[in-house]
């Protein structure tokens, strides 16, 4: 070829993939919009009043104000009843930790492990309390410190906050504190700083996004909490600890490594409580100081957490004051739940929700409740502090007793007054402003209790004067009444938050879902007139002769795609999916016994959605395959002890084995194919990262012995060259694109290297962030694609390539878009963000960078379910058609099947949206509707990056060389 040959060639080519290239950045820039839209009317954060409290506002209530005296230094909205409060936060603290394994049907490895609590807990039970604390999904930290010091709810838009936590500007806890002069401590997790800056007299912040890293901020927070707990410049002390959050994801709550750091935290708390203890008597530094242990969130047996479940939301909290009541009543109320421990001792639990924490602490302190407040002072913890009651006994008992649950119980009622005129008026502030999505009837509602509620007031409060030191007798069911009325009033505003809190713009919500279905008839006609320049005039034609692969590709679709709109079957979609390709490789199992050909192919796809199967349901069972090598494993499932050296093998050399299996293969694709330069250089590059990969497995190994692991290689420096030689295959990939614009002769073996190219250079980085369970799933998935690809071709093979119909591709692309998703839930990632793997972003790196970490994440979520797959397509089209004869048919066909594959995703995320649509109230939108609305769009965004940038890069676009294939396309749009 000369050169003006060789320059109206490239001009030409680049033409037509100059207009393919548009035609899909328009989809996506239609998709960005509609999702933008969408999420703009969807996932809008709760809008935050800008309005703080403060001590004057008090004197607008009909409550009585604090006295202020003297002996009441600080008192500001309530009198206060702790002079300094240490709060001891264990990240991801599930209730079974705490609790005693007698409140359990089964005990298991992890409990009973912080003994100090059970001890203090029975021994101590007029100055002890443990709760459940149940908290409000997302069960991210960052919205739970944010939930716990605002007293508000969640957001599910913050979650994306979660890993750059932006400062709380709304009314809080530590506001208050920082206001009224109080000297605040804060030690361990850095997202607190990030929350509250320049809030802190003194901090010590230490890196939280490493969750390799179990000691750091713990260490840290023990170096500095036992000193400080002798100083006396501060009023309030927090250390949050992080080493069981971290343990949980990276090695599950049944391992070593959890009931080490349980072990751990059991001895820091019992020299926190002997520090503290040595230092209570009358004058000492802490006489009346209260501790609180407790957790901001729980987590699954995976270590996971952000979702709903029982497993996440629950956690607990345990209360110690060091200020002992002169006449101890019985600690117990109504609402505890009691039972022996393991030893013989008595040890009762009470219940709290996280939601009333800000306002309980405020009352105990004094100080004003934050301003967007809706939680409830907690009886039972208030009570810690102002001597503990019982109604019950009370009543029997003896005059002083009485007295004294009199005097405690007229003081409750009278912060219940302050707390409830406080929700009050900000729900009216709220509802003023319109930022609510409060109906009339709700309002009125909530209005007409708390006016009952002011009505009884009106009577109770003339029992007994201002001077709150001089109480007259009131009857105790007055008291009881009022107690009840306010709070049946905060209950109320409570749960009608939590059901109509998010203000949705439907509209909004409406537009971004008509783009939607707009694009899909958008690529609907894209394919149509695809069709045409293949000589295919009309689209029924196609249809109706491949009839059945196109019906049977239409139900699949819209089974898939109506199931969305249930609940349960979310849950359940890895299964749907599964059940749908396995229906579809027996029908086509049939064809092929009839043809009596491609026996080998249908059989074999029929035989791995099983092993699919297998591994969704241990997925669903949140204990990922991965978790087969990872130390934490369903092998007694199997009948085989996990100390069986046979299980120990096996969990080491089949991965290995599969690895293997895969570069024999890969070996033998490049060697039968003639000379491609630069392309074989990069599959080579790919089995040098496989054997990188098989010696970083080596290296951690507990069965080679100390004497083959000499190389000492362990730590972060094989991923770090893997990741290296990635980025160095993908360069000379992009060069190799400008260096070499020949056209070849054979163009099945051309597309056939570059795909292998693609798919390898990738493959070596997702295998390696997915862990040992990473070569059988790129197995599979490679299995799984060539029996599509054979099963195509048998069905094409005896069609004429030019004159065949897009439709005929209906149903591979239906079942390799229905593999994909397989491959998603089969690697162990489920749509919630409790189905992320953290752990996967710090491979080979321990400090945290947003960019960086989040790049490896997104490969390991997405590697095998959206970027492989993608890269697969092309040898769907290149093996299926005779394309020596037909090479201008090939790119148009390209086009259309990415074009297919394409609207397949779409029709998922548009069924989504509309399932969002409709659930928008449903109790689980922000646990589970949500969630799946953000994988679903990112993975559509994904796909279709990845699709722009094959376009951008490829040569493999040929077919547009012709002069009529780029008219044709060129006129595509009239």
């Amino acid at each position: 070829m000369g050169m003006s040959e060789k320059w109206i060639w490239r001009s030409e080519n680049w033409s037509g993939r100059k207009w393919a290239f548009v035609a899909f950045l328009g989809i996506m820039l239609l998709h960005s919009l509609a999702i933008l839209l969408f999420t703009r009317g969807f996932l809008l954060t709760r809008s935050e009043l800008s309005q703080h409290s403060e001590c004057k506002d008090v004197a607008e209530s009909s409550c009585f104000p604090p006295p202020r005296d003297q002996n009441a230094n600080g008192s500001c909205w309530t009198k206060p009843v702790v002079g300094r409060l240490v709060i001891i936060v264990l990240d991801a603290l599930r209730f079974d930790f705490v609790a005693p394994s007698t409140f359990f049907a089964e005990k298991k490895p992890w409990m009973d492990r912080l003994k100090v609590l059970h001890e203090l807990a029975a021994q101590n039970q007029s100055s002890t309390r443990i709760f459940k604390a149940t908290a409000d999904p997302p069960t991210t930290s960052l919205q739970r410190l944010k939930g716990l010091t605002t007293g508000g709810l969640p957001t599910f838009i913050d979650v994306g906050n979660s890993f750059g936590a932006p400062a709380i500007l709304e009314d809080n806890l530590i506001h208050q504190l920082v206001q009224n002069g109080k000297r605040v401590v804060m030690m361990g997790d850095d997202t607190w700083v990030q929350l509250f800056p320049d809030h802190f007299t003194t901090s010590y912040p230490f890196p939280s996004f490493n969750v390799k890293d179990l000691h750091t901020v713990d260490n840290g927070c023990i170096t500095n909490l036992l000193p400080t707990l002798y100083e006396e410049d501060w009023d309030v002390l927090i250390a949050h600890f992080l080493g069981v959050d971290h343990a949980g994801h990276i090695f599950g709550v049944d391992s070593d490594p959890m009931i080490e750091k349980l072990e751990q935290y059991n001895e820091v708390i019992k020299k926190v409580v002997g520090a503290l203890e040595s230092q209570s008597a009358p004058g000492g530094l802490h006489e009346n100081t209260l501790l609180l242990v407790m957790g901001d969130h729980g987590q699954t047996l995976n270590g996971d957490h952000g979702g709903g479940t029982a497993e996440e939301v629950e956690t607990a909290i345990f209360a110690l004051t060091l200020k002992k009541p002169q006449n101890p009543l019985l600690a117990a109320t109504e609402s505890s739940s009691c039972q022996l421990d393991v030893l013989g001792r008595r040890v009762c639990i009470n219940s709290i929700q996280q939601l009333d924490f800000a306002a309980t602490v405020s009352s105990l302190l004094g100080l004003p409740f934050p301003f967007g407040s809706i939680g409830r002072v907690n009886s039972e913890l208030f009570s810690l502090a102002g001597g503990t009651w019982n109604q019950e006994k009370s009543a029997t008992g003896d005059d002083q007793s009485q007295s004294e649950v009199q005097s405690w119980m007229l003081n409750y009622v009278n912060v219940l007054c302050i707390n409830s005129w406080q929700v009050k008026k900000y729900i009216d502030v709220y509802s003023s402003l319109s930022l609510i999505g409060f109906s009339e009837k709700d309002l009125m509602h909530v209005s007409e209790l708390y006016s009952e509620a002011q009505e009884l007031w009106s009577i109770t409060s003339r029992n007994f004067s201002r001077d709150t030191t001089e109480r007259a007798f009131v009857p105790l069911p007055l008291v009881k009444r009022q107690i009840d009325a306010y709070s049946m009033f905060l209950e109320s505003v409570a749960a009608l938050a939590r059901s109509n809190w998010t203000e949705f713009n439907l509209k909004m919500m409406g537009v971004g879902f008509c783009i939607m279905l707009s694009s899909l008839c958008l690529h609907i006609f894209l394919i149509r007139r695809l069709d045409q320049l293949c000589g295919v005039h009309s689209f029924l034609s196609g249809y109706f002769k491949n009839f059945f692969g196109a019906n049977l590709a239409s139900i699949v679709i819209l089974i898939r795609a109506w199931s969305f709109l249930s609940n349960s079957f979310i849950l359940e979609e890895g299964r749907v999916a599964s059940f749908l390709l396995a229906t579809t490789a027996i029908l086509q199992l049939r064809c092929a016994i009839m043809k009596k050909m491609m026996l080998l192919e249908a059989l074999v796809l029929c035989l791995l959605v099983p092993f699919l199967r297998i591994s969704i349901e241990l997925g669903q069972l949140k204990q990922a395959v991965n978790s087969l090598f990872l130390k934490v494993d369903p092998s007694n499932m199997l009948g085989i002890y996990n100390d069986s050296e046979l299980w120990m093998y096996l969990a080491e050399v089949l991965p290995a084995l599969a690895l293997l299996i895969i570069a024999y293969l890969l070996y033998k694709s490049i060697t039968s194919c003639s000379s491609q330069g630069i392309l074989k250089v990069v599959v080579v590059g790919t089995l040098f990262n496989y054997m990188l990969i098989l010696l970083n497995w080596a290296s951690d190994s507990s069965l080679l012995g100390p004497n083959l692991s000499l190389w000492h290689i362990k730590g972060n420096l094989i991923p770090r060259v893997i990741y290296s030689a990635g980025l160095l295959q993908l360069s000379l990939l992009a060069i190799g694109q400008l260096i070499d614009r020949e056209i070849t002769s054979n163009l099945e073996q051309s597309i056939l290297i570059k795909a292998l190219a693609l798919i390898s250079t990738w493959s070596s980085l997702t295998i390696l962030l997915s862990g040992k369970q990473g070569p059988l799933f790129f197995l599979a998935l490679l299995i799984g694609g060539w029996c599509l690809i054979r099963l195509m071709a048998l069905r094409q093979s005896t069609e004429n390539d030019s004159a065949g119909s897009s439709v005929s591709y209906a149903l591979p692309v239906t079942q390799w878009s229905l593999l994909a998703v397989c491959m998603f839930f089969s690697t162990g990632h489920w749509c919630a963000f409790d189905g992320l793997r953290y752990a996967a972003a710090f491979i080979g790196f321990d400090e945290f960078i947003l960019i960086r970490q989040a790049i490896l994440l997104t490969i390991d979520t997405f590697g095998f379910s959206h970027i492989l797959p993608i890269f697969g397509l092309p040898l769907l089209v290149a093996r299926c058609y005779r394309l020596r004869q037909n090479k201008q048919v090939f790119s148009i066909r390209l086009c259309q099947v990415y074009l297919m594959y394409g609207l397949i995703t779409a029709i998922t995320a548009t069924f989504t949206m509309l399932c969002v649509t409709i659930q928008r109230r449903h109790l689980m939108v922000w646990g589970l509707f949500a969630p799946k609305f953000v994988f679903d769009v990112v993975g559509l965004l994904l796909d279709e990056k990845v699709v722009l940038e094959l376009l951008n890069t490829s040569e493999i676009w040929v077919g547009f060389t012709s002069t009529r294939g780029i008219r044709g396309l060129g006129n595509i749009w009239r």
